[in-house]
This record gives structure tokens, sequence and C-alpha cells, in this order.
């Protein structure tokens, strides 16, 4: 049960952790102290396998209005992918991937919009780059030093997402009722002491929670992983820097009002430190972001 005392409880167990700082994102000369605005990352889709139908843009078309739109409803950063994380989602190889995804890229940074590419390939992450992305979403760790090679060329932003395995389709099946925390904060630092070879280029890494589940998992199981996670996230600050937290939609609970459920755990997020918000609602989740700053929606 989440409650005051259950809160004040976990920040009583680790101390330490609660109120560290942490540094300004800076994305393309864009200057986001995260503690005082959790900087939105929205989602857009160009493949068909994805679970949130809602998310998904037919075409190449769609996905550059769909962008738009979001920037429009308070997006700081429109994250498009063109191959779905889900395990029995199909693959989609390099060179369609990149054709579906540059003329998005292009589209939305000739706008002036921040774009991030969600890919762990590592010439799609390369062509992206080139046609103008600010920020790679990087779920997958076999290509880190080639990606972080990328990244500093093109002076752009790193989200370093938790998987266990080269990416989110090689789940291992793992049991995560134990405390994953001091797992992430390791392998966390690993990347991040790798990543920061190239610093002089001033590119900035965060790391990334939210899509690691267990094999075996019922939708309960996950959603109650889902939700310990959001409210464990303040411990991963003690690395410094800004925290993405990928929402759930908890679709298990929420059932026909799931559009619902990403402000929902929003709540939680920023609540536990989280510094940058990834969603599929922006309209839904920015007046919640704007009412715990304290400002009128």
């Amino acid at each position: 049960m989440i409650s005051l005392e259950s809160l004040a409880a976990l920040a009583a167990a680790h101390p330490d952790d609660v109120g560290l700082p942490v540094a300004p994102l800076e994305i393309r000369g864009r200057v986001f102290d995260t503690d005082r605005s959790a900087v939105v990352m929205s989602v857009v889709n160009l493949s068909s396998d994805s679970t949130y139908r809602t998310s998904i843009a037919p075409t190449v078309e769609d996905a550059i209005s769909r962008g738009r739109v979001h920037a429009a409803q308070g997006a700081d950063v429109v994250d498009v992918g063109a191959e779905s994380t889900t395990t029995r989602a199909d693959r989609v190889s390099g060179p369609d991937q990149i054709a579906r995804l540059v003329p998005v890229v292009e589209a939305l940074a000739a706008d002036g919009i921040l774009v991030s590419t969600e890919a762990y390939d590592v010439e799609v992450v390369r062509a992206t780059l080139e046609a103008g992305a600010a920020v790679v979403n990087l779920t997958g760790s076999a290509g880190d030093d080639p990606v972080f090679a990328l990244a500093a060329e093109h002076g752009a932003a790193v989200v370093l997402c938790h998987v266990e395995g080269e990416n989110p389709r090689d789940l291992d099946g793992a049991d995560l009722s134990a405390d994953p925390v001091p797992r992430m904060l390791d392998g966390f630092g690993r990347r991040l002491e790798r990543a920061r070879v190239d610093d002089e280029a001033g590119h900035a890494e965060l790391p990334g929670a939210g899509f690691h589940f267990g094999v075996q998992q019922t939708p309960e199981e996950r959603l109650a992983h889902q939700t310990r996670m959001l409210l464990h996230a303040f411990r991963l600050r003690r690395l410094g820097v800004p925290v993405c937290q990928s929402v759930p939609h908890g679709f298990a609970l929420f059932q026909d009002e799931f559009r619902t459920g990403e402000a929902f755990f929003t709540v939680l997020a920023r609540l536990a430190g989280a510094g940058m918000i990834r969603t599929h609602e922006v309209p839904r989740v920015v007046p919640v972001l704007r009412a715990l700053q304290g400002l009128p929606t």
C-alpha cells in the first residue's frame, strides 16, 4: 500500500539518497534544471507491433504530424522508434528502420524540435544523428562504445536504458523480487564511466528505467515491479545525473481508462526524483507535472 507512512519509511531506509543533487541536463544548447521542471519525452512509434496502440503512426507523414502535436502539447523531446521492444514483435532491419525514421527526424529537427531516436542498432543511431536527432534512447548495451563515440561526435545526449541483455528482447527470466537498484547502480556506473571518455564533446548521459521485466511475470506482478521501481528512482540520483523514467500505463489495473494510467504513475516517478518522464500521454502528463510544480494548469 502506498501511503505517507510507507513513503516516509522508504526515505528513512535510504537516508543518504534523499535529496542528492544532480547535474543540469543540456541538450543541444538547451539547459534543463530537472529538479525545477521535469523534461517530458513523448513517444511516436512507426512500428505497427507496438503494444500502446494510440502511439502508432502508420506513415511517415503521420509521425511528423504527431511529433509536432506533441511539441505543441508540451513535450520537450519527441522520441521516435521503428521497432517494437516486445519479445513477440517482428524484427525490423536496420535499413528499414532508417528509411522510416530519417525523414521524420529531419522534418521535426528542422522545426527546432528536440528529437530522440529509440534504437540499439549502431547504423540506425548513426543515420538518425546525421539527420538531426539530439538524443539517443539507447535500448541496448552491445553497441555502447560506438554509440557513445557517435553521440560525442554529434553533441547528442544518451539515455542509457536498463536492460538485462543486449536489447529489451533478451529477457533472461531473472527473479525481479530482489532489490534491483544495487545492480542498476553498478551497471549504470560502469556505462557512464565509459561514456564520459568523450565528455569534451559536451554530451550528456542519463540512466533510464522502465524496460526490463521477468519473462514469467503476470501483468499484476509486472505492475507491482514497475511501481516499486518508480518509487525507488531517487536511489539512482547518487550517479549525479538526472534519471529518465518510462512510465507504465497499467492496463491490468486501469483497463478502459488506461490512458489515465501514465499520469498516475508520473506522480510516483516525480515524487521519487525522476528528471525525465517518457510518456505516450503528453496532454495528460504535462498538467500533472505542472500541478506538482505548483503552477496553474
